[in-house]
């Protein structure tokens, strides 16, 4: 997994995000936090819609090489904080899995996968992406 460094900035009551190696990708939130989710959820659009168009996504430079550019310096030099975005891929092909759990905990997330009317696997992908998320 991918992991591109983005600049965050606060300004009028909002969070801002921007990637250095993803030019036009920018995500937003009211917090923190929800600048960062829209932050994943806005690189993997942006970089599902670069290979949809025959163009290849920029690799994400090294920390050391961002630091040493002058637009990254010249961000941080007026606030901009930086943070690690995991590049969360959906190849739209399915694979099989097999993992060993709990026999209590598999019955909670069978439970919950049913309230929510979604199958065992995606609740589980889902929880996935999210704990990916979170460590961002």
């Amino acid at each position: 997994m991918s992991r591109y460094i983005a600049l965050i900035d606060f300004a009028d009551g909002a969070y801002g995000v921007i990637f250095p190696d993803a030019p036009g990708c920018t995500a937003m939130g009211a917090t923190l936090d929800e600048a960062i989710a829209d932050a994943t959820n806005a690189l993997a659009e942006w970089v599902a819609e670069e290979i949809a168009e025959g163009r290849h996504a920029p690799r994400p430079r090294p920390i050391e090489e961002l630091l040493a550019d002058k637009d990254v310096r010249s961000a941080q030099g007026q606030g901009a904080v930086l943070a690690s975005v995991p590049l969360l891929k959906d190849s739209g092909r399915l694979a099989r899995a097999n993992i060993s759990m709990d026999a209590g905990l598999l019955a909670d997330i069978d439970e919950a996968a049913q309230r929510q009317g979604v199958t065992r696997s995606a609740f589980i992908a889902a929880a996935a992406r999210e704990r990916i998320r979170m460590t961002a």
